[in-house]
């Protein structure tokens, strides 16, 4: 029988046995972070350096779920999407994310990591389909579990869907691996007198429309107090020296 999953914490202890501050995670990537400084498509080199920076995660026995965007092969809200009935293109942006974690799986597969490929959107012949339960299973089992397709649903964001299937697999928190270096007041790259911040509550990402996840997957977070971290992917050893407990990037948490 699987067992439930583990209510999240807003301040996690350590793992006595490992040394790691997290447990389990939902690490959440942005399709633009595969395409690499490529205007889109998926970038070889980039592949294999986030599967190098996952499997140093996974060896200290980490539990990982992944949820990654489809932004670098097609957006429902771009230009080509505007035109398009919004059902339509956001049902191509689910599939985009498919395609982008089959790559993912292979190049963890590759680096001798065992996989699994869960879609909200039935297609059996290339993913299991979504089911709670098992996907716990498989993170139990220590399989790093990859979830596409979004919440299966139109009008909702792949950042919605990491916070939906953090909460559901009890991950003790959300780790964003962005383009920066944490959350800014404004755009850092257009903005020399953005202020980064170190932390932040759930409210303050709202009132003060920061971009940090969408409304929705904020107030997902907050209702189940579930830590998220938003930090720099592109830095190599960032996502483990996170998991170990260092100051990395920016908390979103219930208390400042």
């Amino acid at each position: 029988m699987t067992s439930a999953a583990r209510t999240p914490r807003s301040a996690p202890d350590a793992d006595p046995e490992s040394g790691t501050h997290y447990r389990r995670i939902l690490f959440k990537i942005s399709g633009e972070i595969l395409a690499a400084d490529k205007p889109f498509g998926i970038d070889g080199e980039r592949l294999v350096e986030l599967a190098e920076e996952i499997r140093s995660v996974h060896d200290l026995g980490v539990e990982i779920g992944l949820v990654i965007g489809g932004g670098n092969i097609f957006r429902g809200l771009s230009d080509a999407g505007s035109r398009m009935d919004r059902v339509n293109a956001d049902h191509m942006g689910m599939l985009a994310t498919v395609i982008n974690a089959l790559a993912l799986q292979d190049r963890l597969e590759q680096q001798g990591l065992f996989t699994r490929v869960m879609s909200a959107i039935k297609m059996e012949e290339v993913a299991e389909p979504y089911i709670r339960r098992r996907a716990i299973r498989h993170l139990e089992k220590g399989r790093i579990v990859i979830m596409a397709a979004g919440t299966g649903n139109p009008y909702f964001t792949t950042d919605t869907a990491a916070a939906l299937r953090a909460v559901e697999i009890g991950a003790d928190a959300i780790l964003k691996g962005t383009k920066v270096d944490g959350v800014y007041s404004g755009d850092p790259m257009k903005d020399s007198q953005a202020e980064r911040f170190d932390r932040l509550t759930y409210m303050e990402v709202i009132s003060k429309g920061l971009r940090v996840m969408d409304s929705t997957a904020v107030s997902l977070a907050m209702e189940n107090g579930l830590p998220i971290v938003v930090f720099n992917l592109n830095v190599r050893g960032n996502l483990r020296r996170l998991v170990m407990g260092e100051p990395v990037g920016t908390v979103v948490a219930e208390e400042a």
